[in-house]
């Protein structure tokens, strides 16, 4: 691996236009895709195998004129203290609301008007009037949009509280400037590690030209690929992380090669042919962990992490071609005059060479193992404490409940609430399928039982009329709990219709399944649940193989991995405490608090799993190479720090950075994720890996890179220190300060048992 890197490495700092123009061109291509591309994204979520999605892909087929996925609102008409809706003027307004609704776009399907559909509450204080689109609630145009916000304003005018519900004016999610604050506090951490502006900018550039190239295809693909609106963002939001930290290990392992005297061409070829090899082994946690996503089986899920992958491996490509290139156009420029003078000095022979003076991360380093019990307590105590949140976590999709109070879906919301009950916001469909009825029974008999004995279950406050399709072998009725959408109650009686469902078909022969946004919950839910423990074993489990053939340990990869649970139940804790809580709510802009989306824990998990394991083999990586070139078990983490600490340091306040920019976004799932992540890259970089990770080693000691002989003869030996590529190009085994160490721990050999000659 190292050899055939470093060969890529020279190979492109040599044909480095070639190579820039290569890039260049794909950047150009997919901006020409994406800019020629139907602006049209799918927001459709569906989850196969579970009864709620049997019965909406029911629906689509018996009621094909019904635009089940079509978009929807729900005008809400509130009289003024002291009137009625059903005063003439209030019903002469709304009449004219709902006629102007009927005539106001083309892409309108139906209106209902409420005193004919009998919305109208109790106390006759509240209305509401139905609206179907014919077309997806992205799909609206701004015409059909303006048409609805004018026609609520012909109620408004009349003295009426006039209120939108629904999706049909979801916008696309907006970010703000919060990213582009991200990637500037991204280039202030990159001028201080490097001190040189050139070195600063080359991370900052390809980084943007792989997510350009990545957020492109995807936009171009969009429509091909049914792909939702929310993919981009977080393939743009992961792109650019990694993209940052892949090309920063690069430089900043070519400064060092620069440092040590090698010509330009020969320090790209090393710094591609190791900090390279860790950059593939990273990139390829991130990308199992995002294409492990693939095992829970929703759809939406599936592509982001596919697309997210996929911007990953082309971060990943990037810092292995142009990085190089680029670095042959900057020349020397990527040191700074300090670093300059400073090797123009030791060339003379008038001063110490700088690594030979400890910095930061070497008296960290000395801290730690002077005192590992106490750090490895202290740390792993108080991640213990910001995870207690988690055992709260209460899971949901989100409505129009979670909305900021001051929208006018939040608004529409509580109105409903208020005039009809807290379960009319969730209603729950039920669809009968009479094909199966046996004895005669039709769908209208078995659907009259159906209403009769789910009527008189105790959390429901009422089942309309069914509604039958035009063979009358399918009906359609609605259930309004008395209980609000996202409580235990309401998840309980969906489980009990379906209980009773199973036996009116048993006796029946017809078929009755529960969906809507409540059931679709719970069965997201419980898919989620069911899937956790397989992703979390195949994650785990192929990046705990990869880890080993990479350390040629079994401890250090259980180590990685059971730090990295630490790490995430630490932030899923976060996550909690502030979106569900309300804790520190303002200060992150969260306007209402509410149950944590369903699909966020589980992408989390998976993003955080192979960025956790980015940062391990950064560090170690370093910690491996010194121990089996010479160095004992405590130098070699002392070692491992003295190069890494620094620059994993930037990696993680850089992500942290950009990850933190989408804080700011309209949009839940992307706000909710942004955080977690910047707070689970906190934790894992700067408890786990800078605390934890050393002291575990220091109380380990040679234990740590034991390896069983019978794994010692059957792992692949990747070489992802180099030793190999030194050996073949005739340097010594290290800057240890002893005979270098078997993989086992015992000293006099190689890695694969052959005798070290040290020269």
């Amino acid at each position: 691996m190292a050899t055939f890197l470093y060969k890529l490495g020279r190979l492109a700092f040599r044909r480095r236009g070639v190579v820039a123009l290569i890039w260049v061109a794909l950047l150009a291509v997919a901006g020409v895709g994406a800019a020629t591309a139907s602006s049209s994204t799918s927001n459709s979520f569906s989850v196969p195998g579970t009864e709620a999605q049997q019965a909406f892909d029911l629906l689509d087929q018996r009621f094909p004129g019904a635009n089940a996925d079509g978009a929807t609102a729900r005008v809400v008409f509130h009289a003024p203290d002291g009137q009625k809706m059903t005063d003439p003027a209030n019903k002469a307004a709304v009449e004219r609301t709902v006629g102007a609704l009927k005539s106001g776009s083309g892409q309108v399907a139906q209106v209902s008007d409420p005193y004919v559909s009998k919305s109208v509450s109790k106390d006759a204080a509240t209305a509401y009037a139905q609206v179907s689109y014919k077309v997806t609630g992205f799909e609206l145009t701004d015409a059909s949009k303006d048409a609805l916000q004018d026609a609520a304003k012909n109620g408004r005018d009349a003295g009426l509280t006039v209120e939108i519900g629904g999706n049909a004016l979801q916008a696309m999610p907006e970010t703000g400037a919060t990213e582009v604050i991200g990637i500037a506090v991204s280039a202030v951490v990159l001028v201080i590690t490097f001190g040189a502006l050139i070195a600063a900018g080359l991370p900052l550039l390809t980084a943007l030209i792989g997510v350009g190239i990545g957020v492109s295809t995807i936009t171009a693909l969009s429509s091909v690929l049914d792909l939702s609106s929310t993919t981009s963002t977080l393939a743009m939001m992961i792109g650019l992380a990694v993209g940052i930290d892949y090309a920063l290990f690069i430089v900043s392992r070519y400064r060092a090669e620069l440092a040590e005297g090698r010509e330009r061409e020969e320090a790209a070829g090393r710094a591609v042919g190791t900090a390279g090899s860790a950059v593939v082994f990273a990139g390829l946690t991130v990308v199992i962990a995002l294409v492990g996503l693939a095992v829970v089986n929703i759809p939406m899920l599936t592509k982001m992490g596919l697309a997210a992958a996929g911007t990953v491996v082309i971060a990943v490509l990037i810092a292995l071609t142009l990085i190089p290139a680029l670095l042959g156009f900057a020349g020397r420029r990527v040191l700074s005059r300090k670093d300059r003078k400073a090797r123009a000095a030791q060339q003379d022979g008038t001063t110490a060479r700088a690594a030979d003076r400890p910095n930061m991360g070497t008296r960290w380093a000395r801290f730690v193992l002077r005192r590992p019990v106490t750090v490895l307590l202290a740390s792993v105590i108080g991640l213990g404490v910001v995870a207690v949140p988690a055992a709260s976590l209460e899971m949901g999709l989100p409505d129009d409940g979670s909305q900021p109070t001051s929208t006018t879906q939040r608004k529409a919301y509580d109105l409903l609430s208020d005039g009809f009950g807290p379960g009319f916001n969730g209603p729950l469909m039920l669809v009968v399928d009479g094909k199966g009825a046996q004895d005669g029974q039709g769908a209208k008999s078995v659907a009259a039982r159906v209403a009769k004995e789910i009527g008189a279950l105790d959390d429901v406050a009422a089942v309309t009329p069914a509604t039958f399709n035009k063979p009358g072998d399918t009906a359609m009725l609605s259930v309004i709990p008395k209980s609000q959408p996202s409580s235990v109650e309401t998840e309980d009686l969906v489980h009990s219709i379906r209980d009773k469902a199973d036996r009116i078909a048993s006796d029946t022969g017809a078929t009755t399944l529960v969906t809507g946004t409540t059931a679709m919950n719970v069965d997201v839910s419980q898919t989620l649940n069911d899937a956790l423990l397989p992703y979390l074993a195949l994650v785990v489990g192929l990046a705990f193989l990869l880890l080993m053939v990479v350390f040629r340990s079994v401890l250090v990869p259980l180590k990685a991995a059971l730090g990295f649970l630490l790490s995430v139940v630490a932030a899923l804790g976060a996550v909690v405490a502030v979106f569900q809580w309300g804790w520190l709510g303002d200060l992150f802009g969260v306007e209402q608090t509410g149950p944590i989306m369903s699909m966020m824990p589980i992408f989390m998990v998976g993003v955080v799993f192979g960025l956790a394991m980015d940062y391990e083999v950064f560090l170690v990586t370093r910690m491996r190479e010194a121990y089996v070139h010479g160095e004992r078990p405590g130098q070699a983490v002392i070692t491992g720090f003295r190069h890494g600490a620094r620059v994993v340091s930037a990696a993680a306040v850089i992500m942290i950075s950009v990850f933190a920019g989408f804080i700011g976004s309209s949009e839940s799932m992307v706000k909710m994720i942004g955080f977690g992540l910047a707070i689970a890259v906190f934790f894992d970089a700067f408890v786990v890996r800078m605390a934890i990770v050393p002291a575990v080693l220091g109380l380990l000691g040679k234990a740590a890179w034991w390896l069983p002989g019978w794994l010692q003869k059957i792992l692949p030996d990747v070489d992802v220190e180099g030793e190999g590529l030194r050996r073949q190009l005739g340097d010594g085994d290290g800057s240890g300060d002893g005979e270098a160490h078997r993989p086992d721990g015992t000293d006099g050999a190689d890695r694969s048992g052959r005798a070290t000659v040290r020269v």
